[in-house]
């Protein structure tokens, strides 16, 4: 549900909200507002729990090690290609996934899930940032973290999409080309690809 609904927002009150549907960990919501001229407006949109996504980063042999290197071309970065449904395509993304367990921490999820995905933990994690995916129909928010020092350990994959998922590791001045021409156009992994070029370029 929106952060403080029951406090104004730039003049914008929400009156009442109601579930119209739920299903798995998501449902659909009828908002009922006034805008600043006192105006009722009526407005549907999805609640989630939220999601996580992980830039898991290796230094390249005899390239950039430690955090604080200018050098992005001494990095590699792991990403996943699955189908997508909605999208009826396959995609190159960052290990994700839901908070689905309720009342654990977002670094948790995203330890989880990059196991899980790709077979990998790491001993050092740097939180990125946090966006909003589709605030003109959702309250899903993603967390972004960054992932170093790799090792590799079993993997337990779920549902069809992720049992024939692909790992690729990419150059990371590679994969931030893929960005720049569209190649690359989930959010969270532009995103989260762009935040780790500049923690890297800045220290």
């Amino acid at each position: 549900m929106p952060e403080h609904a029951s406090e104004p927002v730039g003049g914008f009150r929400s009156t009442a909200t109601s579930t119209v549907h739920s299903w798995a960990l998501w449902s659909l919501v009828r908002g009922e507002f006034t805008d600043p001229d006192g105006a009722s407006f009526v407005r549907s949109f999805v609640t989630s729990p939220g999601a996580v996504g992980v830039v898991a980063l290796n230094a390249i042999a005899g390239g950039a090690d430690g955090a604080g290197s200018a050098d992005v071309m001494g990095y590699e970065v792991v990403l996943v290609r699955q189908y997508r449904p909605a999208l009826h395509r396959l995609t190159l993304e960052l290990p994700a996934g839901m908070r689905d367990v309720e009342g654990e921490e977002p670094l948790l999820t995203a330890q989880r899930e990059l196991r899980e995905e790709v077979g990998l933990e790491a001993s050092q994690w740097t939180r990125l940032g946090r966006h909003v995916s589709a605030p003109g129909i959702s309250d899903s928010r993603v967390e972004i973290f960054l992932a170093r020092n790799l090792h590799e350990v079993g993997f337990n994959r779920h549902g069809p999409e992720e049992r024939h998922m692909t790992i690729e590791r990419l150059a990371l001045a590679d994969a931030l080309a893929m960005v720049t021409d569209g190649r690359i156009d989930d959010a969270k992994t532009v995103i989260g690809l762009l935040l780790t070029e500049r923690l890297l370029r800045t220290g």
